[in-house]
C-alpha cells in the first residue's frame, strides 16, 4: 500500500498542482496528512462532516475532494471547520483537494468530462482564469430544447433541477460553451457575446446573470454546482485507485444546488 506522500506526488504531477493558478482559499494538495499507508481512497465532491463520516465508515483513509477545507479563509477553528477538523483527524482520513486544476484537466477535468456526457465535443477553451483557460466549448448543430433535456437527466442523477430561460424554446444550439460550478458571470457572459457563444452550460450563478443572458441572446442552462462537478473527481479517484491497486469509494453527498 503506498505512502500519502506517493499518491500525493502522483496527483500533484498528473494535475500540475504546483504551477496551476486558483483561488487562494482553493488551498490545492494536502490538506490533512495521515501517517498510515493508504488502504483505501474516498472521493467526494466537498470536505465536509458527511464526506469524511462517509471515508472513516467505507475504510478510506484517503479522501480528495474537488472543494476542501478552507474555503472560508483564515478563521477560528470552530462550529463545522472544528468538527470536520476533529473528525478528520480521529479517524486518521488524510484529505487531498484539486479545484481549478481538476476542472481543467483535459482527461479527468470537470468541463471535458461534462461535455462528452451530453454528447458535446470540446474543440476549444473557455473561461480563461490568470491566462488558463478553465472551461470548454465547442460546435453543434441541436435542437437547445434537447440539449436542456440532456443536462436535465444528467443533474436529475445528482438531485438537482436545471434551470434555463424560456428563449431555449424553438432554438438551435451551434456555439457551446462550459464552465461548471460558478460558471455564469460577467467574465463568462462577455465572452459569450464576443465569440458569438449562444448556449452556455453551468452549475450557478447570481439572478442578475439570468436578465444579462436573455438581453445578450445567450440561453444558460443552470445545472448545479454539485451536478456539474462530480465527474472528474470521481473519475480521478477511479484512476488513483486502478494505479496504486487499491479500492476506491465514491461519497455522493449532493446538495441540490
Amino acid at each position: 500500500m503506498p505512502a500519502l506522500a506517493e499518491v500525493a506526488a502522483f496527483l500533484d504531477a498528473l494535475l500540475g498542482i504546483d504551477a496551476f493558478p486558483d483561488y487562494p482559499n482553493a488551498v490545492n494538495g494536502v490538506e490533512i496528512e495521515t501517517p498510515a499507508e493508504i488502504r483505501r481512497v474516498a472521493t467526494a465532491v466537498d470536505a465536509r462532516e458527511r464526506t469524511i463520516a462517509g471515508a472513516a465508515a467505507a475504510g478510506a483513509n484517503l479522501l480528495l475532494v474537488h472543494h476542501g477545507l478552507f474555503w472560508g479563509g483564515v478563521r477560528a477553528v470552530r462550529g463545522p471547520l472544528y468538527r470536520r477538523l476533529r473528525a478528520a483527524l480521529a479517524a486518521d482520513v488524510g484529505v487531498y483537494a484539486a479545484h481549478l486544476p481538476l476542472d481543467a484537466h483535459p482527461r479527468f477535468g470537470n468541463n471535458p468530462m461534462l461535455a462528452r456526457a451530453l454528447g458535446l465535443d470540446p474543440t476549444e477553451g473557455f473561461a480563461t482564469f490568470e491566462g488558463v483557460p478553465i472551461g470548454v466549448a465547442g460546435t453543434a448543430d441541436v435542437a437547445t430544447a434537447e440539449l436542456v433535456a440532456r443536462t436535465s437527466k444528467f443533474a436529475a442523477e445528482f438531485a438537482t433541477v436545471v434551470r434555463h430561460s424560456a428563449m431555449a424554446a424553438g432554438r438551435r444550439t451551434r456555439r457551446w460553451a462550459i464552465c461548471t460550478g460558478a460558471g455564469a458571470d460577467a467574465d463568462t457572459l462577455r465572452e459569450c457575446a464576443v465569440r458569438g457563444i449562444d448556449t452556455l452550460i453551468v452549475g450557478e450563478g447570481a439572478h442578475w446573470t439570468a436578465i444579462d443572458a436573455e438581453e445578450l441572446g445567450v440561453v444558460v442552462l443552470y445545472a448545479g454546482h454539485y451536478a456539474t462537478e462530480v465527474l472528474g473527481v470521481r473519475a480521478l479517484g477511479e484512476h488513483v485507485g486502478a494505479h496504486f491497486g487499491i479500492p476506491c469509494t465514491f461519497l455522493d453527498a449532493p446538495t441540490g444546488l
